[in-house]
């Protein structure tokens, strides 16, 4: 970072190959399109290199970058006007863990897709505090960083999300701790 800090391009094209992926996920998260997701991203980075003399040395790079990356996202989704699809093709692009049996491997199928049609009908700050944590597992601190919240703010939105996903799954709440 200090080295990108100085003028090196090549230091900060070494931070956007670190970064590229959590910065896309997080805009993902946001946005609930690939397309908007690349752009945001792409958009952060310019605006994170535009800013590099406003970063505090010391200061850890990935919140202050997931911060950019978040609001940039939130305008792009607000100046389009659409609603998040958000986990359900962010998650599905992940492997499913083979399981020992046909039974289980189906079972375990319909579990995820109920749980992930739960999360998408979940109002857009529940989904984004509850991706942000559980698909990036991001911490507390880098969820508030990038929502532009306090922490605490960030603990009572999960508290509550996980509530409101609860009682959308039936109360089978222990689906949240799988």
């Amino acid at each position: 970072m200090s080295r990108a800090r100085r003028g090196d391009e090549a230091a900060f094209g070494a931070l956007v190959d670190a970064f590229a992926g959590v910065a896309f996920r997080t805009a993902y998260l946001v946005t609930g399109d690939a397309a908007d997701a690349e752009d945001a991203a792409q958009e952060a980075f310019v605006k994170a290199y535009r800013a590099l003399d406003r970063f505090h040395d010391g200061s850890p790079f990935r919140p202050w970058l997931l911060r950019i990356v978040g609001n940039t996202a939130r305008n792009r989704r607000r100046s389009r006007g659409r609603r998040l699809g958000l986990l359900v093709r962010a998650h599905a692009a992940e492997p499913i863990v083979t399981a020992p049996s046909p039974e289980s491997d189906l079972l375990r199928d319909e579990r995820r897709r109920a749980l992930l049609d739960a999360i998408n009908a979940l109002p857009a700050d529940d989904r984004l505090v509850i991706g942000t944590r559980y698909f990036l597992g991001l911490s507390e601190s880098d969820i508030a960083e990038l929502a532009g919240v306090a922490r605490g703010t960030v603990k009572s939105r999960l508290f509550r999300a996980r509530g409101r996903l609860a009682e959308a799954l039936g109360g089978r709440e222990e689906w949240l701790d799988d």
